[in-house]
């Protein structure tokens, strides 16, 4: 942490030229990467990053700035230099700050630190995915695992008297199988990650991930094309949810509805979704990949029920769009790091168990489409219309999931699809990603049960 008396000195002279908010972010950050090919370790790279972030508010203006160094010297000068850009300076303005410093409730907790943790043993580990996934069957031609961890330290201060820091540390393992006949190739992939240290492998099947990756690959190379056209399509829980989360998840951020760019602007308490959905951020969930214990604005992280039962109930809301919008902020705040000014941003959002038998869900369709696991995909982010290619796909024939399917894709406007969800299941999980946007990426959780899209435009052949 800053000693008080240089954060007051700071934020004193950031607010020289009329601004009304100054805050100050320190970020201290250790990465550990490590990628195995073949079976061969290929690279292991450690790295810190050290910066510190000025911002200040005028109203609904914004300015932000950042250094390397941490002198006193170093630090008023970046804090002049922000605030000169917006407005004169007035270094005879009496600026009297009280800074009380608050400790945060870990609700996180991280058993072990992977600076702990020699690199053999986390190879070990990334080992024991590698010879699963290898061995699945002789259609494997290559498999790479990869490792991160990533150790955050922050301190935040601002003008309104915060004083306060966290920890972060997040755990992630990820496998990619490649399916070969020797004329084309199939990728399968898993990417399991927590806000935790290394017993996040404890909690993991590390064997499990490595046999799942490589069973979706030699399916996928086995597949017929998707056949294209509009129909009922079940999507699968866990990495389902970011269909929700790209397509609608983004246009619930304080971020494009303070500036209008959102199809939910002005629509709270009217109904934008089916009965059946209820969708729900929440940066509290213990240990998930998305969580935190305070954004990085300072302000403790919370549950936000975003929709409930078709009913637009709340935004994600950040301390300068709070201030657009006359709310207050909802602790979605972040950052990539010091490097970026924080906005809104999604934490752990899914949409909420449903009343309906996953059973009955597959049942119900004549014919069509289940989506068992997303791929990649695009969006408009004003208009909410989305392209999602399909990584694993079945056919759904007379309420039974058929053959595999390949080079599906589910296109539709994340408006539309939230109205045409009819079922929803019972089994809730979440998928772990790297979610990008303005303040650029940061660890996010999709998540959903199974549900049941009434109609879809499936592309494919």
């Amino acid at each position: 942490m800053l000693p008080k008396e240089v954060v007051s000195k700071v934020l004193s002279q950031a607010l020289k030229s009329g601004g009304d908010f100054a805050e100050i972010f320190v970020e201290d950050t250790i990465n550990n990467n490590i990628i195995l090919t073949d079976g061969k370790v290929d690279n292991i790279v450690s790295g810190r990053d050290y910066g510190i972030g000025i911002r200040i508010f005028k109203g609904f203006r914004s300015v932000y700035a950042y250094t390397n160094e941490s002198s006193l010297s170093s630090l008023i000068n970046v804090a002049k230099k922000a605030a000169y850009a917006l407005g004169e300076l007035n270094d005879e303005l009496d600026i009297n700050l009280n800074l009380y410093e608050r400790i945060n409730t870990n609700i996180h907790p991280i058993l072990y630190v992977p600076a702990s943790i020699e690199s053999s043993r986390k190879i070990g580990k990334m080992r024991e995915a590698y010879n699963s996934a290898k061995s699945y069957n002789n259609e494997i031609s290559q498999v790479s695992v990869t490792y991160m961890d990533k150790d955050q330290k922050i301190f935040i201060a601002n003008s309104e008297g915060l004083y306060t820091q966290d920890r972060r540390i997040w755990t992630r393992l990820g496998i990619r199988s490649v399916a070969s006949n020797g004329v084309e190739n199939q990728l399968g992939g898993e990417n399991p990650g927590r806000m935790m240290g290394f017993e996040m492998f404890d909690a993991i099947d590390t064997e499990y991930y490595g046999k799942k990756a490589s069973e979706a690959a030699v399916t996928m190379l086995h597949a017929n094309y998707c056949p294209a056209g509009k129909m009922m399509v079940a999507i699968e829980n866990g990495f389902g949810g970011v269909i929700f989360h790209e397509a609608c998840g983004h246009s619930l951020e304080a971020t494009s509805v303070a500036k209008g760019n959102s199809v939910f602007c002005n629509k709270i308490g009217q109904q934008i979704a089916s009965t059946k959905v209820t969708a729900i951020d929440d940066g509290t969930l213990p240990n998930l990949w998305g969580s935190l214990n305070i954004d990085d604005e300072g302000t403790e992280t919370k549950k936000k029920v975003l929709i409930e039962n078709g009913i637009l109930k709340s935004y994600m809301v950040d301390k300068l769009n709070a201030r657009r919008m006359k709310m207050e902020p909802t602790g979605s705040g972040r950052r990539e790091s010091y490097k970026y000014a924080p906005t809104s941003r999604m934490t752990n959002t899914y949409i909420a168990n449903g009343d309906d038998k996953n059973e009955d869900i597959i049942k119900s369709i004549e014919y069509g489409l289940y989506a068992k696991k997303m791929g990649g995909g695009s969006v408009n982010p004003i208009t909410g219309e989305f392209n999602f290619a399909v990584a694993e796909g079945y056919l759904i024939r007379n309420g039974k999931i058929s053959e595999a399917v390949r080079g599906g894709s589910l296109i539709g406007k994340g408006s539309d699809i939230l109205m045409d969800i009819d079922m929803v299941g019972q089994n809730l999980d979440h998928g772990q990603g790297m979610c990008g946007s303005l303040s650029g990426s940061v660890p996010t959780n999709v998540g959903q049960p199974l549900i049941r899209v009434k109609q879809m435009t499936v592309g494919g052949r």
